[in-house]
């Protein structure tokens, strides 16, 4: 006679918000999150958007040397980038808008999943693709479809966890969370090509598809453990944040040169070192691959150390930032008169540590200068300014390349020099850093 086991006890009712205010029961019980809370829900936030850093730096890894395998042109991989990105730079401004209206964590929510499904679908269409059961004109259609999943949806995630740490920091604490998130981008591209390295031996593919999974893993967190007590509709209803705005057009603008600039060395340094230096394909690739991972551990030296320890304020930090980026164009410049790898890698890490001090004093000036209505919106709209910069870069940048290898680092010297003259006439911008000192959270909304 065999026995039925017991059926298994149902969870206990409330088991999930328990979860979830366990890592901020303060907020669930007064609406306000403590010092600690603000910490764990930060820390969570910058775990769960590490992926998509790893992300970025696989695929652009991993696609362009498989490209002939898939019967792809270099034009076509890179127009997979750049569709994706003129996606980005208009919904961007769309999920930061919802987000103000919804709430953070269900965009948040959307935007991770939707970047674990776009993720693992450009894995599985590359896999076939790869096995010839595809033929190359709809494997390039299939990319693309893929890539604007994350376009379109996965765009949500930076402006509404942006504008999540808003919700809970002052002043003088808002550029040191905003550093955080961009650390987690940061870490994510320094370690991806090792991580990527080590999972090659499952498959050429298995590490698109090991990103796309921690997305999914991710986008659980989010909804079993961040913590929101602000409630969308307690938000007051404004008009429609436009980047046309006289508090958000100097930012825009600011974002978008910031952006380009930030994109041209990315774009052109394998190029540099191939020309002047004259390496092999493979060694082109390991000095490049080298030469960026410096920049990216120098950019979260500075986010990490510079302004989580010392606590430098956004004045500084933006300020500062221009000045050592524009120095490290200028040292590419020696280096493509006088080639010297020892010369670009010293530059790339310049780069790396300006860009990871501008960027976070950038945000958080930003958030300093629209109300705590609009924190979403603003996100969105200096988010997808700067994603513009990914699709000048090439266009731009390349094509000066192509006329002599100078002229993308004299633009991006340009490019820097004119942000600095813009910081010291745009009031706008020099009124959003003063709040931080004078520890004004709330700025008066538009009349």
């Amino acid at each position: 006679m065999t026995m039925t086991p017991p059926p298994k006890p149902p969870l206990p009712p409330g088991w999930l918000e328990r979860l979830r205010t366990s890592f901020a029961p303060e907020e669930a019980e007064t609406g306000m999150t403590t010092e600690r809370g603000r910490k764990r829900a930060i820390a969570l936030l910058f775990v769960c958007l590490i992926g998509n850093g790893l992300g970025q730096t696989l695929m652009f890894a991993i696609l362009p040397p498989l490209a002939r395998e898939l019967g792809l042109t270099e034009f076509q991989v890179g127009s997979i980038f750049a569709v994706s990105a003129t996606i980005w730079v208009f919904s961007s401004a769309y999920w930061g808008a919802r987000s103000d209206r919804w709430g953070r964590r269900p965009v948040i929510l959307i935007g991770l999943a939707a970047f674990g499904i776009s993720t693992i679908s450009f894995a599985g269409v590359m896999m076939f693709g790869l096995w010839g059961a595809l033929t190359p004109l709809a494997t390039y259609a299939l990319l693309v479809a893929a890539r604007c999943i994350f376009g379109i949806f996965g765009s949500g995630a930076y402006p509404a966890s942006q504008a999540y740490i808003a919700d809970r920091t002052t002043a003088d604490k808002r550029t040191e969370g905003m550093a955080t998130l961009n650390a987690a981008f940061g870490l994510g591209a320094a370690v991806g090509p090792g991580i990527g390295a080590a999972l090659t031996v499952f498959g050429v593919v298995a590490p698109i598809f090991f990103v796309g999974f921690i997305g999914l893993l991710s986008a659980v967190a989010i909804w079993l453990l961040l913590p929101e007590r602000t409630a969308p509709h307690q938000r007051q209803e404004l008009k429609p944040l436009s980047w046309r705005d006289p508090r958000v057009l100097p930012f825009v603008i600011f974002a978008v040169m910031q952006g380009t600039a930030g994109a041209i060395p990315i774009q052109t340094i394998a190029f540099v070192i191939r020309d002047t230096l004259n390496p092999s394909v493979s060694d082109t690739q390991q000095l490049a691959g080298v030469g960026l991972m410096c920049s990216a551990i120098a950019s979260l030296f500075a986010q990490f150390v510079l302004v989580q320890r010392f606590r430098l304020g956004t004045s500084f930090l933006v300020h500062a930032g221009i000045w050592v980026a524009l120095v490290s164009n200028l040292l590419v410049i020696l280096a493509i008169i006088a080639p010297n790898y020892g010369l670009i890698a010293f530059a790339l890490v310049l780069s790396g540590l300006g860009f990871g001090m501008l960027r976070p004093g950038f945000a958080g000036a930003s958030s300093l200068a629209v109300s705590p209505d609009e924190q979403g919106a603003m996100a969105g709209l200096t988010g997808g300014a700067g994603a513009a910069g990914f699709i000048f870069a090439p266009l731009i940048g390349n094509a000066l390349y192509g006329i002599h290898p100078i002229l993308p680092y004299i633009l991006a010297t340009l490019l820097m020099g004119t942000l600095a003259a813009y910081l010291l006439r745009s009031r706008t911008l020099k009124d959003a850093m003063m709040r931080e000192h004078q520890g004004i959270v709330d700025p008066p909304p538009p009349a």
